[in-house]
């Protein structure tokens, strides 16, 4: 039986943002800053802020912040291609970032399919995602980034842009990337270059083979487009499309790959053939995938790091999330060329141009 005069427990109140901040000396806009992961706070105040969090045992309350924001903190990501190592790349940095300034990310696999893509769009916004993350199938239209727009729904395209849109996009500057990998091989003595694979209505191809014929013009040399082949993006891809070359009455001493993941099929197929890639024919690939570094021989890309598109994309969508009305950003990544043992002078017996 309890007594009137038994000692009440005193409730344990939960600690604030406030809390920190005053444990932390900074104000409560600077630890608001941190726990939504801002790069506009510095290392050091990041840290103090982080200690004073463990020290009192703060928790963070999505529920009550989401309800404030009337924001659910789940952000949509769609890729084309998730088995691409490029695009698994990709959306490791995306959820990592993302995940640093406590958001979810609800990944979908579009598989270039415009009606697949549609249907999950539609999904993601009934999951009243804050944003979205976008990388547009083959043949999206300007209608679907009009639909994204009606619903109020913010979003950033990534690596492949649509003609004629003025919304925000991250990417690789394409063109100066296949330009440095043209004047490499042409450097190295190589006047007969391939370019090699990818979808024909793809706008990174398109921006690609721009910057290989141009570095071609300003050495006079005359594209032959029989040696410009499409293919699907993978290693079967670049297979079967060096397969084509070398049955070319001139065959290349060299190509620029659409991708590393196309490189890596192609140098597999000289492989097969009995030729050795970077001796016999020169191959150069486009990303810088993990792989490149590690494959044999090692591959020489033009790099545009996905860690690096992760970051810029998942900063420019917080920015839109937070500021609806400003003007559309792009942001051109350059590349640089990193050059392994998978190029050199072509063979003494080579074909002149």
């Amino acid at each position: 039986m309890a007594h009137d005069d038994a000692p009440d427990k005193e409730p344990t109140r939960r600690v604030t943002l406030s809390d920190v901040a005053a444990d932390a000396g900074v104000s409560r806009a600077t630890a608001s800053l941190v726990l939504r992961g801002s790069p506009l706070v510095s290392d050091r105040t990041r840290a103090h802020v982080r200690a004073s969090m463990a020290k009192l045992g703060y928790v963070y309350n999505r529920t009550a912040a989401s309800l404030r924001a009337q924001r659910s903190h789940t952000v949509g990501l769609a890729v084309t291609d998730i088995t691409n190592p490029f695009f698994a790349e990709l959306a490791v940095g995306i959820e990592t970032h993302l995940d640093e300034a406590r958001y979810t990310v609800l990944l979908t696999n579009t598989a270039e399919k415009l009606d697949k893509q549609d249907r999950l769009l539609t999904t993601m916004q009934g999951y009243q995602i804050d944003g979205l993350l976008l990388c547009p199938a083959r043949g999206t239209t300007l209608e679907t980034l009009e639909n994204l727009r009606r619903w109020g729904l913010p979003f950033v395209l990534i690596t492949r842009y649509l003609p004629g849109s003025d919304v925000d996009y991250v990417g690789a500057d394409n063109i100066a990337g296949a330009e440095m990998a043209v004047e490499h091989l042409v450097a190295l003595g190589h006047r007969r270059i391939a370019f090699l694979g990818g979808p024909p209505d793809s706008s990174a191809r398109h921006d690609r083979l721009t910057g290989y014929r141009n570095a071609l013009a300003r050495h006079s040399l005359t594209p032959d487009e029989t040696l410009s082949v499409t293919s699907p993006v993978t290693r079967e891809g670049g297979y079967a499309a060096t397969q084509t070359l070398l049955d070319h009455d001139v065959p290349p001493t060299a190509a620029l790959c659409y991708n590393d993941v196309v490189a890596f099929g192609a140098m597999l197929a000289l492989q097969a053939a009995g030729l050795t890639p970077g001796h016999d024919v020169s191959i150069v690939g486009f990303d810088n995938i993990a792989d490149s570094a590690l494959w044999h021989p090692a591959l020489t890309t033009a790099s545009i790091t996905p860690h690096q598109i992760a970051e810029e994309a998942v900063r420019l969508l917080l920015d839109r999330i937070d500021h609806p009305d400003d003007a559309a950003q792009q942001i051109i990544l350059a590349p640089e060329l990193i050059v392994r043992d998978s190029s050199g002078p072509p063979p003494e017996d080579a074909p002149a141009e």
